[in-house]
């Protein structure tokens, strides 16, 4: 895993009760509910834009949310899938997942468009792993890219990100509210 103290600015769009909450103390960072869905890309967490509020916002807009709130992450003991070394790893324990499924006659849970349940159990598994071995994950991060061409012929597609699930609440440094466009 990563061991650098990296330290990322990432934005969650959620209800602004929530936002509000946080900036005030009210709820403590601690307390943040982490995302359970079986679907998760990264697993189970509390997931964020990295380095895009305007990225937040729209996903928030598109859910019916209005808040948005920025943290300072430490990103710790990250596996960090923008690394060939780190994606070897959760492609090697995706073998050993497969593996044990196969020996039990079971299938594997399959991605389908932005349901991401095979990846959501490799990962969860993988952090589950590592926990039980004393080296627990603490942040996942990872590039996605979305959405359409920018332009016609382009290779950069226009909602393109990184994300980052922090699985422990401690990486999280302090909160902020950002300054949107609306």
């Amino acid at each position: 895993m990563d061991r650098f103290a990296r330290v990322v600015l990432g934005y969650h769009g959620c209800d602004e009760s929530l936002a509000a909450s946080l900036l005030a103390g009210e709820t403590p960072i601690e307390d943040w509910k982490p995302s359970r869905n079986s679907y998760d890309w990264l697993g189970h967490g509390v997931y964020f834009w990295e380095h895009a509020p305007e990225r937040a916002r729209l996903w928030a807009d598109q859910r019916g949310k209005t808040g948005v709130i920025g943290a300072v992450i430490q990103l710790g003991r990250c596996l960090d899938l923008t690394d060939v070394d780190q994606t070897e790893i959760l492609a090697f324990h995706y073998k050993t997942v497969l593996d044990t499924y196969n020996g039990e006659g079971m299938k594997l849970p399959q991605n389908r468009g932005k349901l991401r349940k095979l990846d959501c159990l490799i990962v969860n598994d993988l952090v589950l792993k590592m926990d039980t071995a004393g080296d627990p994950i603490q942040t996942i991060r990872a590039p996605f890219l979305e959405g359409e061409p920018i332009y016609p012929g382009s290779g950069i597609l226009k909602e393109s990100h990184i994300q980052v699930a922090v699985l422990d609440p401690a990486c999280i440094l302090g909160v902020f509210r950002p300054n949107l466009r609306r």
